[in-house]
């Protein structure tokens, strides 16, 4: 009998396993990868439990990755870390600054020591700022000297109007 244009399965109809060769693990549908990631799983746990075992014995040693645990190497880039009392802490000590750290620190340094000179007025801005603000001053000195005169006159005018 023909099907139409597409054919059945090479290996014939589909055959379903029963519940009792599923419960024996027999079924001929399981493939076998499934049984070795079984065996795997069970493998893992039985290591997994004797390590715990022997970290419960060993906690001393710590653990390490790769061949670490194996060769010990002095590595002269490894950084200790050093114990340092608070006596005798440099706070002007840049040997462990990078370059870029140091330069912001002595341009933030030379900063405050400008806006200090420019403060006591030794510096040139400061000292152009500091005429421009006398003459300022005195042109406002001059200008109300001017305006009081105004008024005086001003009322000197209408007290003359009133008489």
């Amino acid at each position: 009998m023909a099907r139409g244009k597409f054919k059945g399965k090479p290996t014939g109809e589909r055959t379903f396993s029963s519940e009792e060769e599923l419960a024996a693990g027999t079924s001929a549908g399981r493939p076998n990868s499934f049984k070795k990631k079984q065996v795997e799983k069970e493998v893992y746990e039985r290591r997994d439990e004797s390590i715990e075992e022997e970290d419960e014995e060993e906690d001393e040693k710590p653990k390490h990755k790769g061949t670490a645990g194996l060769i010990e190497i002095d590595n002269p880039n490894l950084v200790k870390p050093k114990s340092i009392k608070a006596k005798d802490v440099d706070v002007d000590r840049t040997a462990g600054l990078s370059r870029r750290e140091r330069e912001e620190l002595e341009k933030q340094r030379s900063i405050l020591h400008y806006k200090r000179l420019q403060e006591e007025g030794k510096t040139e801005q400061a000292r152009k700022d500091l005429d421009r603000l006398t003459l300022i001053r005195q042109q406002r000195e001059e200008a109300a000297k001017k305006r009081d005169e105004e008024k005086a006159a001003k009322e000197e005018r209408k007290a003359e109007a009133r008489k």
